[in-house]
């Protein structure tokens, strides 16, 4: 048995609602509930336990030659058209991040921000980017060492020459231009000093900012008032003519929405009318370059539909529907097809049944179908990209498990689907056989999962990886995976899980797997490892199973309610201290997911699945490889630090519980090396545990 580094479990126990919560391992927390010289001593103590662990794995410089091998097609996105411009991201094969070029109007490609530039050690990115509505001006924002809290900047496109900036506090910020580019809106968190200090992540705001002007002078436009949480979306149509304001708390799946006529209302004070308010759906205006809005909405129809409405009488009770709900397709995206080279505009729609991508072609003033849409492969679509001022031709991406990203044009004149753009470099892509299975939840709900193998069918159990994330409406849809195609190559199986609480199935899917349907996650998740056992695919033995963030918090429910059907777990990010999720980063904003530990009801929901809480004595564990990030704004690194704290002391077992810290990255996006490092180690971890041999047959 591993002999593990000391962790004092001290008498610290909440009354919460007169119920006894034991939180043996506060300490491990950061900032005021805990001692950081104590949880420093433990921190390093662990990092000396995983570099042992790790000097037994032998495989690990495979790995990281074949996931970097993998890597090497580099990237592409497709093209944000403005005015006479374009803008689109590209990664060189041996880059190490993804650079914003623009296309100028002569047609040179020339880059405009190169994040290695800026910062040759990785730890800036570009985290978003809008340009104006006439490509001469463009606002992006830059965070450092994966804290995600970016600057805003403004930049000149055509000399590079930067306006204005750093604005900050604008996380998760748009950009709403409005013509001329003399002016934006934008969302902003009020200044700290106003609001205590555990409210600082929240407190947005609306506002309307003037190219040049003091940030502390700009107009408050929305956002008063409303609860703290509250994340807030704008847009301002190509003309300039329509503002669409939206609002939903936190991250729960409805929104209010508002819109304003700035021909009859000043910038300053947009009068918004209510499209829909207090209304149990998400909900998004398009406008329309003939006039009317198009909604797409989950109203009464859980698996999406689109309608069209004047804008004079927004409501719902005057959607005329264009493409109704499909009752087992999610409709994911739409596009006008028009111009002059078009004889009568087109509709075109994209859709997601069971996880795979459809592209319809319909008559825009009936929606009825006229085509289906030849595709590239079964895979995944991205969404439709147009010209803000229209055309015949629109953009999108396709993927699948053995394709990178590549950019397509679907061209209404014609029909056809033409290749625009590839990945600058090439990969050979191992033999891949995958195939989508369905499975029985414990509730008798059917559950599918894509399975990638070496062999076409269950012909021996080999060492195997299921992935699973189940939360946020999030579809688990094919995608290139330099991981997946390594360790499918070296022999073992891939499998992922399209278990509820995500939106592989639509809202409803969604909300059978949240707030007090969370069990139906994991019991989903079980249900899916005691499947690849049953036919054949793997044994306990050889079953690792993997997640990050919300799927973290799969993995701590796997590790604690079945610890017998996998040996292996890799657990990443997590949340997994479901009583003070919301104490640390954004945990406030998803209570809406979740359940707020503050309401005794839900208190019970969180009580009776905390993987922290329902850590069982005594128990031979899985391997377990725990994840964290130093700079992590999301999920706080002390619920890794806590639960395998609290495993070490209730495992009987021989397979180890190890920690890895990695400090200057968060919870999102990373330099291409640091991922390369982080997979190379998970699968060296899952295949020593797992007996996976590259090279072996």
């Amino acid at each position: 048995m591993p002999l593990y580094p000391d962790a004092p479990r001290l008498d610290v126990v909440d009354d919460l609602h007169g119920r006894p919560v034991p939180d043996p391992y506060r300490w491990l927390e950061s900032g005021e509930a805990g001692d950081d010289a104590p949880r420093a001593a433990w921190s390093a103590q662990q990092a000396e336990l995983y570099d042992a662990e790790a000097a037994t794995w032998t495989t690990t410089e495979h790995w990281r030659a074949r996931v970097g091998a993998l890597l090497k097609a580099g990237g592409v996105g497709p093209p944000a058209h403005r005015g006479d411009r374009a803008f689109f991201m590209r990664r060189e094969p041996d880059g190490d991040m993804a650079v914003l070029w623009t296309i100028d109007p002569d047609g040179t490609e020339r880059v405009l921000i190169d994040p290695m530039q800026l910062d040759p050690e990785g730890h800036t990115t570009l985290d978003a980017f809008q340009p104006s509505k006439e490509g001469h001006l463009l606002a992006y924002q830059l965070s450092v060492g994966g804290t995600e809290e970016p600057d805003l900047f403004v930049m000149d496109v055509a000399t590079g020459e930067q306006l204005e900036g750093p604005i900050g506090r604008v996380r998760f910020s748009p950009i709403a231009w409005l013509p001329g580019a003399e002016a934006y809106y934008y969302v902003r968190r009020l200044d700290p000093s106003l609001v205590p200090e555990n409210e600082r992540p929240f407190h947005r705001r609306v506002y309307l900012h003037r190219l040049g002007a003091d940030p502390g002078t700009d107009v408050e436009i929305f956002g008063a008032d409303r609860t703290i949480t509250n994340y807030y979306g704008v847009s301002v149509s190509i003309d300039g003519r329509w503002l669409q304001v939206s609002s939903q708390e936190g991250t729960e799946p409805r929104n209010d929405l508002w819109i304003a006529d700035l021909t009859t209302s000043s910038l300053e004070a947009p009068e918004l009318v209510p499209v829909q308010v207090d209304v149990d759906a998400q909900t998004g205006i398009s406008f329309g370059r003939d006039g009317r809005f198009y909604v797409h909405t989950d109203r009464d129809a859980p698996m999406g539909r689109l309608a069209v409405v004047d804008p004079a009488t927004p409501t719902a009770e005057n959607w005329v529907d264009l493409l109704p709900e499909d009752p087992t397709a999610v409709l994911e995206d739409f596009a006008v097809l028009d111009g002059d080279d078009m004889p009568e505009p087109r509709l075109l729609a994209t859709w997601s049944r069971h996880g795979v991508g459809e592209m319809t072609l319909h008559d825009l003033a009936t929606g009825a179908k006229l085509d289906d849409v030849a595709l590239p492969g079964i895979g995944t679509l991205g969404g439709i990209v147009e010209r803000p001022d229209g055309g015949p031709v629109v953009w999108f991406v396709y993927t699948d498990y053995t394709t990178p990203s590549n950019v397509y044009t679907y061209d209404g004149r014609t029909g056809a689907v033409t290749l625009y753009a590839s990945p600058p470099g090439h990969v050979d892509v191992p033999t891949v056989f995958s195939r989508q299975e369905t499975f029985t939840s414990k509730d008798g709900t059917t559950v599918r999962m894509f399975v990638l193998s070496p062999s076409d069918g269950p012909d021996r159990p080999r060492p195997t990886l299921l992935s699973g994330y189940g939360g946020f409406g999030i579809a688990m849809q094919p995608a290139y995976s330099s991981t997946s195609l390594a360790w499918v190559e070296a022999g073992g199986v891939y499998a992922v899980a399209c278990i509820r609480g995500g939106g592989d199935e639509g809202e409803e899917w969604h909300r059978d797997g949240m707030l007090a349907n969370k069990q139906n996650v994991f019991d989903d998740f079980h249900a899916a490892q005691e499947h690849l056992i049953a036919t054949g695919r793997t044994t306990p033995e050889q079953l690792a199973v993997i997640g990050g963030s919300n799927g973290g918090l799969l993995m701590g429910a796997v590790v604690t309610q079945r610890p017998d059907l996998a040996r292996t777990v890799v657990c990443q990010a997590p949340l997994l201290d479901m009583v003070r999720y919301t104490t640390s980063q954004l945990g406030q904003s998803w209570t809406v997911e979740y359940g707020d530990p503050t309401v005794p009801e839900e208190l019970d929901w969180l009580l009776s699945y905390s993987p922290y809480h329902n850590v069982p004595e005594g128990t031979d564990f899985p391997a377990l490889l725990m994840m964290v990030f130093d700079n992590d704004s999301r999920t706080d690194p002390m619920h890794g630090r806590k639960f395998v704290a609290a495993v070490q002391h209730a495992s009987k077992g021989d397979r180890p519980i190890v920690l890895r810290t990695e400090a200057n990255v968060g919870h999102g996006a990373r330099s291409v090396a640091k991922s390369v490092d982080e997979m190379a180690e998970t699968l060296a971890f899952v295949a020593h545990w797992t007996g996976l041999e590259p090279g072996a047959g």
